[in-house]
């Protein structure tokens, strides 16, 4: 039935995007893992390495700062964010489990940019190396289809504001604002 009411849906076409992808240097065992994926993934739906900027930050606490500068360069059609936060003994974890989560979503919405979501968040090690590829697939791999899919959906939603907008010089109510990130796009 969405289909039937004209529903949008991002395409797994990396073709023609840039991407970046900020991974954290902690729990390097699990964050390599994620990102060898997150490059698999990118490069199997059509991106070029040329086309993938790998940016390594010391802490899961940085990527969201890293993420949001790189989001504002207007470079990229989409930032894969890829961390792994282990619970320890104190209730460090939680506070640095919410804030970048907050951060991460905070700067895509604040600058239009898709973020993927790659960040591990697990009690113990033997879960982050499930999520790594061991046993339940592999989170980077899953945050790169994601970039993909977000960066082709905001592509298609400006190219429908761009057409909102042309029909309201002609006459036609505007009804969306259009896509002000285009204007910095290459």
């Amino acid at each position: 039935m969405p289909d039937a009411l004209g529903a949008l849906e991002g395409k797994l076409d990396a073709s023609g995007k840039r991407f970046a992808i900020v991974v954290s240097r902690f729990n390097s065992f699990i964050t390599e893992r994620l990102l060898l994926s997150a490059c698999d993934g990118l490069l199997r739906t059509g991106a070029l390495k040329k086309d993938i900027a790998v940016v390594r930050v010391p802490g899961a606490f940085e990527v969201p700062s890293a993420a949001r500068t790189l989001a504002l360069t207007g470079k990229y059609d989409a930032i894969i964010c890829i961390g792994c936060l282990l619970r320890g003994d104190t209730a460090h974890y939680d506070v640095i489990v919410n804030e970048v989560t907050r951060g991460i979503g905070q700067s895509a919405q604040e600058t239009g940019v898709p973020h993927a979501f790659g960040v591990l968040t697990c009690d113990t090690l033997e879960q982050a190396i499930d999520r790594a590829g061991l046993k339940m697939g592999n989170k980077g791999f899953e945050a790169a289809l994601a970039a993909v899919e977000m960066a082709n959906l905001a592509r298609t939603v400006a190219g429908r504001s761009s057409s909102v907008s042309k029909k309201s010089k002609s006459g036609t109510p505007n009804r969306g604002k259009s896509n002000r990130r285009s204007k910095t796009r290459r």
